[in-house]
């Protein structure tokens, strides 16, 4: 570990959540990483376990036993060469890091996962069947003037996105913070995190959210202007929802947000399929789009390399024929669970929480140095933003944010790893490892 003495640093981006807000202050301080400014709970609590591991020490081990980084590489690297089906899981890491798991992953044939991607599928799914008509964070912050949270209340997931993107009023065209309205539909956690500086509350119109896609209809229905009969929708009073529909048309620049995360019910991309409907319906009439937010763990950057380099997202498996996907068959739970996998490589940088999935296959973990799991080999790697530099994509997919090195207190990164662990597999003048897979 290196003693350098006290350091401020300013404009710090932050990768515990999928906004990345790069305005933070952060005081360094033989290892130690403090914020000076910025009250995130994710960033705080992010930043804190980042700190937990100088007490107690992160090093590697095998089968519980200390060992040293070369012996633990090549632990790694022979239970990679004997398996015959490895699962790449978690692929918690920045996009240097996604790209060395993916090289692995394509040199031993893995199949390659990640562990947010139970929620990313319900917005591929609708992407996939109908397309869809999405905004920026940018645009939100600049035209939004009303904002519909369609079964969230965004700031239990994101807990700066009212601060960075609506009670804002530097803003393009003139929209202050006081001038733009909330409407929360469905069963948001906690609807005073969308109280406006001035103290407007936000409207809530509140239903399970398992009724979502209904009440979305009913909305699309009116703004069309179809009859909708009862007195009610979802437990909603329908002059409710015809008041919210007035509103939807007459808004210059309207926002559709959901969290997949917070819609957790079977066939939840029905739901998200009618609020894209709706927003559809709306463009007839004014500009309307939807904002689908999420992004932890790194699983939109996870998205967007596996994507760039096989043509593919996440659950596709890199085999000598060529990248293979299948979002059912090839979902990390299910393979583990039928027993398809005989390794498994978890990578999990960011949340010393996110432990791989218990089970008897031959488990190799990359894992936050303040992690505590039983495996066969663990590696202590460096938190992207803090130990680590390298891009991580924002919620919106739009924008790759530079994460910056913090400190160096000796923890290697999972590209370094990955590339000790591939060159015991694929010695250089020594032919290929067992499959290669050109990606597209």
């Amino acid at each position: 570990m290196s003693h350098h003495p006290p350091e401020s640093r300013h404009e710090v981006p932050c990768s515990f959540c999928g906004l990345l807000c790069d305005d933070l202050s952060v005081t360094t301080d033989h290892g130690r990483v403090r914020i000076e400014s910025g009250n995130c709970p994710r960033a705080l609590a992010g930043f804190d376990a980042a700190n937990r591991h100088l007490e107690a020490g992160a090093s590697p081990s095998i089968g519980g036993k200390t060992a040293t980084l070369e012996e633990a590489v090549a632990a790694a690297a022979a239970i990679l060469g004997k398996a015959q089906a490895p699962l790449f899981g978690g692929c918690g890491t920045h996009l240097p890091g996604m790209r060395g798991v993916m090289e692995l992953a394509d040199a031993t044939g893995g199949t390659v996962d990640h562990m947010n991607s139970y929620s990313m599928f319900r917005n591929f799914h609708v992407l996939q069947n109908s397309g869809w008509v999405v905004t920026s964070l940018s645009e939100v912050r600049n035209r939004a003037d009303l904002l519909v949270c369609f079964g969230t209340d965004i700031g239990s997931r994101l807990p700066r996105f009212y601060e960075r993107c609506l009670w804002v009023d530097d803003t393009l065209f003139g929209l202050g913070a006081e001038d733009r309205e909330v409407v929360m539909l469905g069963q948001p956690k906690d609807p005073l995190l969308a109280t406006s500086p001035g103290g407007r509350k936000a409207e809530v119109l509140a239903c399970r959210n398992e009724q979502l896609g209904e009440v979305a209809q009913a909305l699309r229905a009116l703004v069309r202007g179809a009859p909708v009969s009862g007195d009610a929708v979802a437990g909603i009073p329908l002059a409710d929802l015809a008041r919210l529909a007035e509103r939807l048309k007459a808004a210059k620049y309207g926002v559709v947000a959901w969290v997949t995360s917070d819609l957790d019910f079977d066939h939840a991309e029905l739901a998200i399929q009618s609020a894209c409907d709706l927003v559809r319906e709306l463009n007839a009439h004014t500009r309307c789009n939807g904002l689908p937010l999420g992004g932890t763990d790194g699983d939109y950057t996870a998205h967007q390399v596996c994507t760039w380099q096989t043509g593919f997202t996440v659950r596709t498996r890199l085999s000598a024929a060529g990248p293979q996907h299948d979002p059912v068959a090839l979902d990390a739970e299910r393979v583990l669970a039928e027993g398809r996998a005989d390794a498994l490589f978890w990578v999990s940088s960011f949340d010393p929480g996110k432990t791989p999935p218990a089970g008897k296959r031959p488990t190799v973990v990359l894992g936050h140095p303040a992690m505590r799991v039983d495996c066969d080999v663990f590696i202590p790697v460096g938190i992207p933003g803090i130990d680590s530099a390298g891009h991580l994509f924002r919620t919106d997919s739009s924008v790759a944010v530079p994460m910056r090195q913090l400190r160096d207190v000796g923890l290697p990164e999972v590209a370094d790893v990955t590339a000790g662990i591939l060159a015991i597999l694929r010695p250089a003048g020594n032919g290929q490892a067992k499959q290669e897979v050109r990606a597209c």
